[in-house]
């Protein structure tokens, strides 16, 4: 599976949850596949759909799943240790780990070759890290809602992309509805 199929596959779950994701492609598919005003599409800032997440999540009481990328965690290695000593038990980091740098051209990341985002993520002492393959996604997800502890899944997939246009939606619109959605 790519992270697309894997999106799909994830969007009911979703559904009801607030989330945060990633910059470029992976917003682009959730858009495609679910709109939804509970979804914070990341048009900018690489690396920081972790942190607005837990952010939000410390913030208020509802639960929050971030979808991020192996790429953007890497760009932002300090959000794990932050995570770890911020624990929030209405939070959820999904990490779809593809081996690549997707929205910019498939280029191969680190966690591609020999570093292991969970064992930097129980490194940095998060405790509830989960590694599973694309086809277990949703049973991963669904099970970290219900066990209500913050929990860090890392999802091992195959690179790849699909076709489609950019997010035309006004990043206020966007920032605006989903506030909307977060107070509601």
């Amino acid at each position: 599976m790519i992270r697309s199929e894997i999106l799909r596959e994830i969007a009911p779950i979703l559904r009801d949850q607030l989330v945060v994701c990633n910059i470029g492609l992976p917003s682009q598919e959730l858009h495609m596949i679910d709109d939804n005003a509970k979804n914070f599409y990341m048009l900018g800032t690489m690396g920081l759909s972790s942190s607005i997440g837990l952010g939000l999540a410390l913030a208020q009481d509802k639960t929050v799943i971030s979808i991020d990328g192996d790429g953007s965690v890497l760009t932002n290695l300090g959000t794990l240790p932050t995570i770890a000593n911020n624990v929030a038990d209405n939070y959820i980091l999904m990490i779809i780990d593809n081996g690549s740098y997707g929205s910019t051209g498939d280029q191969p990341t680190y966690a591609g070759k020999k570093t292991k985002l969970e064992n930097v993520a129980a490194a940095c002492g998060c405790e509830n890290v989960v590694t599973v393959q694309d086809v277990d996604a949703g049973k991963a997800l669904q099970a970290a809602i219900h066990s209500k502890k913050m929990t860090i899944i890392v999802v091992k997939c195959d690179s790849g992309n699909i076709k489609l246009p950019v997010i035309t939606m006004d990043p206020v619109v966007i920032r605006d509805r989903f506030m909307k959605a977060v107070a509601s």
